[in-house]
């Protein structure tokens, strides 16, 4: 399971930090994943992380601005998110996807990250709302 909080209402230019916390499957076989969805659009890979591998992905979008980390011992992902705009409004959900499994089969993290289907575990989605 996993379990998103920390959204709430911004002005723009703010900060939020969102929270992710993992239980029920092996931490350190999976990477976590922000994706955000505004409805009408599809479902956008924003951050991406591989705690025991240590390898992170940002989008184009939020490059520079949002920093992904975790702690391995808490199963937590944090999403630091500076400089917010207007047009980062959305649900953020967290989710999770076995990287081990996906090895086996050929699949890098490189080449799914960004891909919904792939991902085993989804959070409940909070809500980031950043206003002009």
């Amino acid at each position: 399971q996993l379990q998103a909080s920390g959204g709430g209402l911004v002005q723009a230019g703010g900060s939020l930090r969102l929270s992710c916390a993992a239980s029920g499957f092996s931490f350190s076989n999976y990477a976590i994943a922000w994706f955000r969805q505004v409805p009408g659009k599809a479902r956008e890979g924003v951050s991406c992380i591989s705690p025991t591998d240590g390898w992170i992905y940002y989008s184009d979008s939020v490059k520079g601005r949002f920093t992904i980390s975790s702690d391995i011992a808490k199963k937590m992902v944090f999403l630091q998110m500076n400089s917010l705009k207007t047009e980062d409004t959305g649900v953020y959900y967290c989710a999770a996807v076995d990287i081990h499994t996906r090895a086996s089969y050929g699949l890098s993290l490189d080449r799914i990250k960004w891909t919904p289907d792939e991902y085993d575990y989804w959070g409940q989605g909070t809500q980031v709302t950043v206003s002009s």
